[in-house]
């Protein structure tokens, strides 16, 4: 020792501790036998004070004693161990201990070389360089702490490497350090000045570095480089042994218990279960709660250590509960907690008393608190306190005594108003700062800024200046920002010092006190040296969502669903306190406290939902729940209270933007809403809605030019929403529309702020948006830099409306930050002001946000086919969210008719259906691209300015994007060609009927009235009434299907308008069919049901009526049923006529009321006929109704052979019989009062009028066979002048029968005279042509018939002038129709159209029915042909065939032209005209007019030429499709098209070559995987029925990766775009400030992204085997097995899938194996076929249940991103008597996997019940096996693919 010198030893005291003497300079320190001698530190308050404890642990001190061996040899160190504060603090006891001045960083993920070497500032114009920490260091001769080595990216610690090796090191501004070794020989050679000259430094030979990092394969972070770690000398600190923490003995044994548990916990062992080490190091700060409450039970406090709940999934949980209860932690009873703040007063300065309420004790204790007087609690009208809340207070008030806070709670569970009342509380002032994820540590303690004369300086963050006023700071959103980010705070959390960019220094309160005393300095020379203190009641309080327990720890922008940001290193710095979902009675509370108006029950049923959805352990439901946060509640609440009429579900269905959930959510959501009884209640009047019933005052606004004014059609719908909005508006709120593009978000805004008359300010996001541009553009002048405000902050300032456009483009952690804006409306800006809402007290730098501010922030919906961010799911609930849609079709068309007035309505109309079944495939995942109404407008637009052009072209506009998806394409042009736009349609391809010649007009006879004596005299018929006796009603279902009406002349244009198929099976037989004005009636007789229809309607209504006729025994009782709809008043009911039992029915379509007439008041006729009838085989004829003026309510019934009529009054409800002396035949209703009857036998013809009741004989003249039509108006005056050729008014009957075309009675039946009857006669009577006709129709017909059929189709168009009738193959002259070489198409029937206009007939083919009923006798009893005809009220007729297909036909000749003209402008006018390009000069020529062309008499064909006229026009002449002529005359011949597509075809050689080579190659692949052809064409029958499932899946699959591999913005690159935060450093001069786009790489140590996990289950047991017959059920699970397997091909490190099937055989028997999948269509058939053959063999049984819950547990125990399990089953599971309850359970017992149950649609409704009883969203009844692949696919794109 030197002279003089005292010897200071670390002496032994305790065996454990070590007592540490006080020095000073020249000291020796000696520790054990190292001894070290003390130098005079150069800059004293640069050591470390205060962080020597009076004694050392012995572990410490033996750490502190190899640190000095190390720092003797001259070595660096680098302690390395786990997370926490202990590693720093041994560093700076060491350095207190050996009085070392030292510079510490702590490395953050943005450091960067400067911050370590240099940094260029600029002073007066100049850029300077400015040494940093590492260069200080070295110069001075101090030790470099660095903290974080692990944070630090890689290839940034390289540059230390020369320097810790060889102390050397070039620097930016040319010095070079050298080595103190080197330096001092060079010294001997040269002198200091030449040194310097050479720009040489010298290394201090005292510095050193100490490095502190985590070992990290465990922790998170980057591993070291090689040549760096070989740099250090490493030693491992572990946590302190047991004996050194326990303090006070009283606590002795619970202190040993917690200290057993924090071992445990950190051992390897834990670590391997994936739990996060336990925060050894709080637990001093936890027996500081324990001594002043000692009541508080240990389980309560390692909650707040180690928020176990939080971190971990069940195994996790149950493993530590295990550890508690080894160590008797566990709470038996309920512990008492703290259940109340009492008050609060303030002691001393910066500290208040605090008395809690603990069961019954009242426990008081100091804490820090605010400079503002404390606030009582309770007093605050704005919070509501419940006692869950209360408590949390209390609780946090205990751990504030001694350490900082995080608040874990989920979204809208109150966290921030219980942090501002807890602020209140203690009389803090809250300084909020807005964590967001690509925030870097600059932004967190200091930004740069230029002052005014240009010189850069540094600006510290609010979180500086919180630090040093001594506020409460409020970290809101920890859970988003980066780890490596919030490191830079660990310092400042533990040990509340903390080191800035510019060398400020900050220290604890009482370090700063003992350094000023032990310098003598004052405040003011410490502010000089840049040391500050912090604010001894400075206190952070962090807000956080809970971690989600399982998600990847990765930080990535995907993964939206949250991540777990809660690791050990986290759990360190703060007590961790949970806020819990309120109670449902608490919310009740605090809804009602805060919006006291609220009618209590609709908040009820609003709750009941909420918790409802919250309590289910089902994602969906789960996220519908967040949708609905007690914030969203309270906005529903506070409209409610407003505008008290409004509708629940509305207000639900808007906050959840139920339109725009996925199917699943959406059928869950409403079955939720079910549950909680809430319907929707109001309904508007006549749809007229004002923004009237809502009024507001116009505003007055300084800046005009920024009102927007926009072309706005006003529709209904929109209206609707822009009242929402107004109410919302007025209520405060901001707005989020959501929608789809193109419906009209930004029109409606303008409109809507046009009304307004506010002015806007317009923002729009996009991929690149940062948090800066949102709020300030920086940009440099003369040196300076300037901020500008960006529009958001204009608006904040001068109150106008911000509208932020597509929001869901920018990252959803940048448009976090108008979080704050919108809440507490506080935010900071880039500048260092900050904008606040209420008034500045005179604090600088604030921006008052004005009160007249608003947001509407525009979205389009999340999911797939738009790939922005969820911004609805991150921000939605502090929006009132409004949900935009297309408009209804009304509006759709009102608006259409706006845009293009002179466009016809049927084409704005056929456009208006396509697009929204084109919407309405969007919904279900058919097709991707949801088409909008910006897309019809554009159509509209263009039809309106150019009107020649054709609809099918000008379509193409908006589908040519979708012209090269074949899929797609097909789907679309189906589409367009179901309603009728004829898209690919040529205007020649037009097939009409060949039309005959009529024979010549004959006059036939007359009939007479006869009167004559020798006649018989008129006869009287006495008639007697009495009312009908009603039996019923009965109420049976009106069932409605969907009409899937497909117009017919997409492609070519022929006499068929539309068409549809009934949904009828097909044993089912159609016996009638008539129509009442624009509705169809068809009646079907096994079973007996009616269907109705509106002529171009979307729904088909039926109803069953086997109920009122019992199915007999096929062939017994074959009822025949006609029907007779009634008019006016009682329109859409109809009377059921069954002829055989002469029921009359009554039904009404919409009630579905039956009601039975008993018409004969005898009651029911005798039962023996009934059932005797069919012994006598036909010798009885049926009873008959006549129903031609059934529209006026009347219908006349008899029976064959009968002679009685009656005649029901529907309307009085009588009967008046009238007794006959004659036997019927028929009887036709000539007129309402006069009668054709037919006598029976002799077919004598009386006439029946009405006022008498008078039959008179009428003997006709001529021969007369029966009539089949007979009808009861007359023709119109000119259709009976033309028939006739004769100018011609009379009173008039058309009538037909099987001798003549038609016969016209002229005078019948209101002329006394004799009748002239003209008639149309046939070459050959209709009866004596066979109607068997040979081949085909014979072997279905089976043989001859056996009685004249009962329908004789046949019915007069009396507008038109034609009679048409339906008549089978064999009585049609075919020859004459087709040539000779041409085979007549197969047929079901001819429609013989038989113009008296013209004069001429044609035959119109009906096309085969799709299938056939296989009781063909009682078929051929109904009709001679396959259809059944009526006369539609349009003008043309409709025809059923009997397979149930319903056709639409037009017949009169002018609407058949005028259909013509309007189908070819669809199409267009490409008549293939070249197009010229001509330039026209005002030379004031003519062009040569084109010319009609010389007409040539004997009209032979012409083709070319430029002379005739008619033809095929040549050039400038008349004619069908020349080039240049002036309009079309067709003159009848065969056209000859020169047709563009004929000059443009290519050659068919070349078409055979092209498919030749596809054949070739598609052979080749079957060689190669040597599949026959056979199996071939087999398996493409499963795939092709898939194929635009799996084509749609695969794209979806497709862009999800590529929005995985979205690239990230890489930040301090030196080449890209310059990144406005680093625009300083660009000034001064530094390179690395760009920022450019590339591959973030996943963060080190972070685990690997698992593939999702799918099994399908599918039923491969024998009662699917059975009724796959009936409904197909096995192939199409073999479909969707097929597409399961074709869609995940190659996609299987993103989703690993298998398949098992499960039947009588068992529940897991292989189909594909996880890691086997099939490669090729081969091994997929075999699997296919191994499924088939298995239904086939396998036992009877069920095994649904086991398997599904087999499978849930086997998948649960793999390792995964998500589970999925989807079974197939055809359950009838009451049949095996499982109890859908049990099946549920199976189907969600396990949370991890989602299960989902596709049930084939079994016996009656079976299937739907089981559905009620299932989970909504899990559960799906595919009646229609079509469904089972698009369900599958619906449930892959909404959970699988929505958060891949």
């Amino acid at each position: 020792a030197g002279k003089g010198s005292v010897k200071r030893t670390l002496q032994l005291e305790r065996p454990d501790c070590v007592l540490v003497p006080h020095l000073s300079a020249g000291d020796t320190v000696t520790i054990g036998e190292i001894t070290y001698k003390l130098k005079t530190p150069q800059n004293p308050e640069l050591v470390p004070v205060k962080h020597i404890s009076g004694t050392v642990p012995q572990t410490v001190a033996q750490h502190l004693r190899w640190i000095m061996q190390k720092d003797l040899l001259g070595q660096d160190v680098f302690l390395i161990g786990p997370p926490g504060p202990l590693r720093r603090s041994i560093a700076m006891q060491y350095l207190e201990l050996t009085k070392r001045e030292v510079e510490y960083v702590a490395l953050s993920r943005d450091t960067t070389e400067t911050d370590l070497k240099q940094r260029r500032e600029i002073r007066s114009g100049t850029a300077f360089y400015i040494d940093q920490c590492a260069v200080r260091a070295a110069t001075q001769g101090r030790v470099l702490v660095l903290e974080g080595l692990e944070k630090a990216e890689r290839n940034v610690l390289p540059v230390l490497n020369n320097l810790l090796e060889n102390r050397e090191m070039q620097l930016e501004d040319g010095r070079f350090l050298m080595s103190a070794e080197r330096y001092d020989k060079l010294l001997q050679e040269h002198t200091k000045e030449e040194l310097d000259s050479w720009k040489i430094v010298r290394v201090s030979e005292d510095f050193r570095v100490i490095a502190l990092g985590l070992p990290v394969p465990k922790y998170k972070g980057n591993p070291l480089d090689p040549p760096l770690r070989s740099r250090f000398q490493a030693r491992d600190i572990y946590y302190l042994p047991f004996k050194y923490c326990s303090s006070s003995c009283f606590l002795y044994i619970r202190v040993s218990q917690l200290l057993s548990l924090a071992t445990t916990l950190c051992s390897q062992e834990s670590s391997n279960l994936g739990l996060p080490d336990f925060p050894v190091d709080n637990l001093l700060a936890a027996l500081h709660v324990l001594n002043t409450f000692p009541m508080l039970s240990s389980q309560q406090l390692i909650q707040r250590l180690y928020p176990y709940n939080s971190i971990m999934g069940k195994d996790g949980h149950a493993a530590v509960e295990g550890v508690l209860s080894r160590f008797e932690l566990l709470d038996g009873r309920r512990h008492p907690a703290p259940s109340a703040v009492l008050h609060v007063s303030k002691s001393a300065e910066g500290r208040a008393d605090v008395t809690l309420r603990v069961v019954d004790k009242d426990v008081t204790f100091q804490v820090p608190a605010g400079n503002k007087e404390p606030r009582p609690p309770n007093t605050n009208p704005n919070f509501i306190c419940s006692p869950s809340h209360s408590q949390l207070t209390a609780e946090m008030m205990q751990s504030h005594m001694v350490k900082d806070i995080c608040l874990i709670g989920a979204k809208g569970c109150g966290k921030s108003v219980i942090a501002r009342e807890f602020a209140e509380m203690l009389g803090y002032s809250i300084e909020p700062v807005m964590l967001y994820q690509d925030m870097t540590a600059r932004d967190l303690l200091q930004q740069r800024y230029t002052l005014p004369n240009g010189d850069t300086a540094w600006r510290p963050s609010p979180l500086v200046t919180a630090a040093i006023e001594g506020k409460l700071l409020l970290l809101d959103g920890i859970h988003r920002v980066n780890l490596g980010t919030l490191a830079v705070l660990s310092r400042l959390l533990h040990d509340r010092e903390l080191d800035l960019y510019d060398g400020t220094k900050l220290l604890r309160w009482d370090r700063y006190q003992t350094l000023k005393e032990e310098l003598q300095l004052s405040d003011q020379q410490l502010q000089e040296r840049s040391i500050f203190p912090i604010h001894p009641s400075f206190r952070v309080l962090a807000l956080a969502e809970p971690p989600v327990v399982g998600a990847s720890t990765t930080n990535s922008s995907s993964s939206s669903r949250g991540q777990q940001w809660l690791g050990p290193e986290l759990l360190t710095m703060f007590l961790y306190h949970s806020g819990s979902p309120l109670a449902k009675a608490e919310e009740m509370g605090l809804i009602q406290g805060l919006t006291p108006s609220v009618p209590a029950e609709a908040a009820e049923h609003l709750l009941h939902l909420a918790h409802m959805l919250r309590k289910t352990n089902d994602p969906t439901a789960q996220s519908l729940a967040s949708s609905l946060s007690t914030r969203q509640l309270l906005r529903i609440c506070r409209r409610l209270s407003q505008y008290p009429e409004e509708s629940i579900m509305h207000a639900v269905n808007k906050a959840c933007l139920s339109r725009f959930l996925p199917s699943l959510a959406r059928a869950s959501l409403e079955k939720s809403l079910a549950d909680c009884s809430i319907q929707d209640s109001i309904l508007e009047a006549d749809g007229v809605l004002t923004i009237g019933n809502v009024s507001t005052q116009v505003y007055k606004p300084n800046e005009k030019m920024k009102v927007p004014d926009v072309l706005f059609y006003d529709n209904p719908q929109h209206m609707m929403v822009m009242e929402d909005m107004l109410k919302d508006f007025l209520l405060g709120e901001h707005l989020l529309l959501v929608g789809n593009q193109g419906v009209g978000k930004n029109k409606i805004v303008d409109r809507f702020l046009h009304l307004l008359n506010r002015p806007r300010e317009y923002l729009q996001l996009h991929r690149d948006t940062t948090v800066q541009t949102l709020t300030l553009q920086p940009s440099v002048r003369d040196g300076i830099i300037i901020y500008e405000d960006s529009p958001l902050v204009k608006a904040v300032k001068l109150g106008h409306i911000l509208v932020i456009d597509e929001a869901d483009k920018a990252p959803t952690n940048v448009t976090c930050i108008l979080k704050t804006l919108v809440e507490s409306g506080e935010m900071i800006l880039a500048d260092g002001r900050r904008i606040i809402s209420g008034e500045a007290k005179g604090r600088p730098n604030t921006i008052v946000m004005h009160p007249d501010f608003r947001m509407i922030v525009l979205a389009n919906r999340p999911g797939f086919p738009f790939l922005g961010n969820d911004f609805f799911g991150a921000l939605g609930d502090i929006f009132s969210c409004h949900a935009v849609d297309n408009p209804k079709p009304q509006a759709e068309l009102a608006m259409l008719k706006q845009y293009g007035p002179d466009v016809p309505d049927a084409i704005l109309q056929k456009l208006v259906a396509a697009f929204g079944e084109l919407r309405s495939m969007a919904d279900q995942g058919t097709i991707t691209y949801p088409y909008s109404t910006r897309e019809v407008v554009n159509i509209v637009k263009h039809l309106q300015k150019f009107p020649g052009e054709g609809l099918a072209n000008v379509v193409r506009n908006v589908f040519d994007f979708d012209s090269y998806n074949k899929d797609t394409r097909e789907v679309l042009i189906e589409a367009l060609h179901k309603h009728g736009i004829p898209i690919g349609a040529k205007p020649s391809s037009v097939t009409l009927a060949k039309e005959l010649p009529l024979p010549e007009v004959k006059m036939t006879g007359y009939w007479t009235i006869n009167q004559g004596g020798n006649a018989r005299r008129k006869l009287l018929c006495p008639t007697e009434t009495h009312p009908i006796d009603i039996k019923g009603p009965v109420f049976l279902r009106v069932q409605g299907y969907p009409c899937n009406r497909q117009e017919s002349r997409a492609l070519s244009f022929s006499e068929e308008k539309a068409h549809w198929q009934l949904p009828m099976n097909e044993v089912n037989i159609i016996c009638d069919v008539t129509t009442k004005d624009d509705v169809l009636y068809v009646a079907t007789c096994n079973p007996v049901s009616l269907y109705s229809m509106k002529e171009g309607g979307e729904t088909i209504r039926s109803m069953e009526l086997y109920d009122v006729f019992p199915r007999t025994i096929s062939g017994v009782w074959q009822p025949f049923v006609t029907i007779a709809p009634l008019g006016s008043p009682l329109d859409g009911q109809v009377v059921l006529h069954e002829e055989q039992s002469n029921t009359v029915l009554h039904l009404d379509m919409e009630t579905g009321a039956v009601r039975r007439l008993m018409l004969s008041p005898d009651g029911d006729q005798p039962s023996t006929r009934a059932s005797n009838w069919w012994n006598s085989k036909e010798q009885q004829g049926g009873h008959k109704m006549c129903r031609d003026f059934a529209h006026k309510n009347w219908l006349l019934f008899y029976k064959q052979d009968g002679n009685q009529l009656e005649v029901l009054d529907v309307l009085e409800g009588r009967v008046h019989s009238i007794s006959l002396l004659i036997n019927l035949k028929s009887v036709f209703l000539v007129a309402e009062d006069r009668w054709l009857l037919l006598e029976s036998n002799t077919n004598k013809k009386f006439l029946l009028t009405k006022p008498m009741h008078t039959a008179a004989e009428d003997p006709a003249v001529t021969e007369m066979s029966v009539p089949q039509m007979l009808s009861s108006e007359q023709l119109p005056n000119e259709n009976l002048s033309a028939a006739l050729d004769q100018k011609i008014v009379s009173p008039n009957r058309i009538l037909a029968d099987t001798g003549s075309f038609a016969r016209i009675v002229v005078g019948f039946p209101d002329l006394m005279s004799p009748n002239e009857v003209y008639s149309f006669k046939r070459p050959v009577d209709l009866s004596v042509l066979k109607s068997s006709d040979s081949g085909a129709h014979m072997f279905l017909r089976g043989g001859l018939r056996s009685s004249p059929a009962k329908q004789d189709n046949c019915v007069g168009l009396l507008v038109a002038n034609q009679v048409v009738r339906a008549l089978p193959p064999s009585k049609v002259p075919l020859k004459e129709v087709y040539p000779k070489d041409v085979t007549p198409p197969m047929t079901a029937a001819y429609l013989e159209v038989t113009d008296l206009n013209s004069k001429k007939v044609k035959y119109i083919p009906v096309p085969r029915s799709r299938t056939v009923s296989p009781y063909t006798s009682w078929l051929s009893k109904v009709s001679e042909s396959d259809v059944l005809i009526a006369a539609l009220g349009s003008g043309g007729v409709v025809t059923v065939d009997m397979g149930g297909y319903v056709r639409l036909w037009e017949t009169g000749l002018d609407n058949l032209q005028r259909s013509l003209m309007e189908w070819r402008n669809m199409i267009g006018a490409e008549d293939g005209r070249p197009v010229q390009i001509t330039i026209q000069r005002d030379s004031g020529q003519d062009v040569t007019a084109p010319k009609h062309g010389k007409v040539d008499p004997s009209n032979a064909p012409h083709i070319g030429g430029n002379q005739w006229a008619g033809g095929t026009g040549g050039r400038d002449t008349a004619g069908l499709g020349g080039k240049g002529g002036p309009y079309r005359l067709d003159a009848g011949h065969k056209v000859y098209q020169v047709s563009q597509a004929e000059k443009d075809a290519v050659p068919e050689e070349v078409h055979r070559a092209a498919r030749e080579m596809a054949e070739k190659a598609f052979k080749e692949r079957l060689k190669e995987i040597d599949m026959s052809e056979y199996d071939a064409a087999t398996y493409e029958r499963f795939s092709n029925s898939v194929r635009r499932q799996v084509q749609s899946l695969r794209i979806i699959l497709d862009s999800l990766q590529a929005k995985g591999k979205e690239r990230q913005w890489l930040k301090n690159q030196a080449l890209g775009e310059l990144d406005d935060a680093k625009i300083i450093d660009g000034l001064t001069g530094e390179k690395a400030i760009y920022k450019r786009r590339g591959e973030l790489d996943p963060e080190l140590g972070s685990p690997q992204q698992k593939p999702k996990r799918l099994r399908v289950l599918a039923d491969v047991s024998g009662s699917m085997y059975r009724f796959n017959g009936v409904d197909g059920r096995l192939e199409r699970s073999m479909e969707a097995v097929c597409m399961v397997m074709e869609a995940l091909e190659n996609y299987e490190h993103k989703i690993k899938y298998d398949i098992v099937g499960h039947s009588g055989d068992g529940y897991d028997i292989e189909l594909v194996r996880a890691d086997q999948v099939p490669k090729n269509n081969k091994q997929r058939l075999k699997v296919l076929k191994t499924m088939y053959a298995h239904a086939q063999f396998c036992m009877s049984g069920d095994y649904t249940l086991e398997g599904t819950g087999a499978s849930v547990k086997e998948l649960a125990k793999e390792e995964a991103d998500e589970h999925f399990v989807v079974v197939l089953s055809d359950a009838n599971l009451e049949r095996y008597g499982i109890r859908p309850e049990r099946f549920a359970q199976v189907l969600t017992s396990d949370p991890q996997v989602n299960a989902f149950a596709i049930f084939i649609g079994s016996l009656g409704d079976q299937a739907e019940r089981l559905q009620r009883t299932l989970p909504a969203g899990r559960s799906f009844v595919a009646m229609d096996t079509k469904q089972i692949p698009q369900i599958l696919q619906q449930i892959f794109t909404s959970t699988m693919l929505s958060s891949a």
